[in-house]
Parts: C-alpha cells; sequence; structure tokens
C-alpha cells in the first residue's frame, strides 16, 4: 500500500463531524472516513513500522462508558508506535491539521516514582532537560499532565520542579495545514520528527519503568 498523503476531504470530513458528531452523519459518510482517512493512516503505519516498530491506528469510536459527552465518534484520528509502556511516538490528524509528538502520556505507582528520581538524578535529570530545551529550539512544544503544587518528597526550590511536577510528558509540533500534508512528503514530516524524538523516547524508555 502506497501512502500518497492525506487527502483534503479528511480534514473537510471532521470538521463536519466536530459540527455534527452522530451515527447518521458517520453512516452517510463512511466511506470518505474509510478512504481518506483509514486508507492513508494505514498505509503510513506500514512504512513507518520497519524503523519504529508496529504502529496503531486507533479506532474512530469513543469510549463513552463513564464520560458525561455522550458523542460517539473522535474528532481525530490518531495513530502510536510504541517503544515501552505507555511510551512512543504519536501522529495525529484532526480538524486542525497535522500533528506529531512523543514522550509518555500515563506514569503510575512505580513508573512514576522511577520518572521523578531520574528527573531529580544530577546526570540524568540534567540529560532530559538538555534534550527538552534542544527540542523546544526546533519548534517542538513541551506538554503533559502536571501537578499544580509540589510533588511529595520534593522541595519547591528544586531546580527542576517544573519537570518533577509531570506525571505524563510529550513533546509534539504542529504542521496545520500546510499543502504538504495532503502529499507524499507528508511522509518525511513525520518520520523527521519521529527520529528527532527518538533521544527523548529513549529517556523515557530507560527512566520510566518499574
Amino acid at each position: 500500500m502506497e501512502f500518497t498523503g492525506f487527502p483534503v476531504a479528511a480534514l473537510d470530513f471532521y470538521d463536519d463531524l466536530e459540527v455534527d458528531n452522530t451515527k447518521s452523519f458517520w453512516e452517510r459518510h463512511r466511506g470518505v472516513y474509510e478512504e481518506s482517512v483509514k486508507a492513508p493512516f494505514a498505509a503510513l503505519a506500514e512504512v513507518l513500522a520497519p524503523e519504529f516498530g508496529a504502529v496503531k491506528v486507533f479506532r474512530p469510536y469513543r469510549d463513552v462508558r463513564f464520560a458525561k459527552d455522550k458523542t460517539p465518534y473522535k474528532t481525530h484520528q490518531g495513530a502510536f508506535a510504541a517503544a515501552g509502556p505507555s511510551t512512543g511516538w504519536y501522529v495525529e490528524l484532526s480538524p486542525r491539521g497535522l500533528r506529531t509528538g512523543a514522550g509518555f502520556y500515563e506514569a503510575s505507582g512505580g513508573r512514576l516514582q522511577a520518572f521523578r528520581a531520574a528527573v531529580a538524578h544530577d546526570l540524568y535529570g540534567a540529560e532530559l532537560e538538555s534534550l527538552l530545551a534542544t527540542l523546544v529550539g526546533e519548534g517542538f512544544e513541551v506538554g503533559g499532565d502536571r501537578l499544580k503544587t509540589s510533588p511529595r518528597g520534593y522541595d519547591a526550590d528544586h531546580p527542576r520542579i517544573d519537570l518533577l511536577r509531570h506525571r505524563s510528558l510529550t513533546v509534539g509540533r504542529s504542521h496545520g495545514f500546510e499543502p504538504v500534508i495532503h502529499t507524499p512528503a507528508a511522509l518525511d514530516l513525520v518520520r523527521d520528527d519521529w527520529r528527532t524524538l527518538r533521544p527523548l523516547v529513549d529517556w523515557a524508555r530507560r527512566h520510566c519503568q518499574d
């Protein structure tokens, strides 16, 4: 399967889905989803897999069992290549265009303790700071879920207190609606960003384990 880019119809589909997130809309436009969203993502995943490992293309359905928002469909399409527990690379297409990212999206218990111990470590914490500074300098943005206060056991004046507050740590950037996303060169955007983010993924893989 050849990756040829993400059609304009894919963005239009999600624009409309945000307005009419219903089963009737989905059934009327299922063919657009299959051809303009699902097929390009499957092709992209196939090309990326030899370098980054199996790439999971997420299902379009929301899990609404415990959600107040009962709209049935996701208004974006994502795919994820795992390098460890809740750790790896991500790509997403939505009404806001194409976005790439990487990091770890969840840590709890022993994994969160291991992350914080690494951040507080003179060598490993400084390594992460340097990685993030380099990525920010290249146009990426740092995100993730963070505590509003200092985590237990760490002083508020710790030199890396902002990083210690993280319960997840992601780095990404948006390519928006650049015409290139509709061409085969979109593969290069995703692959180059994932390669650039590999040091962060490797750091998280080494230090965010139980």
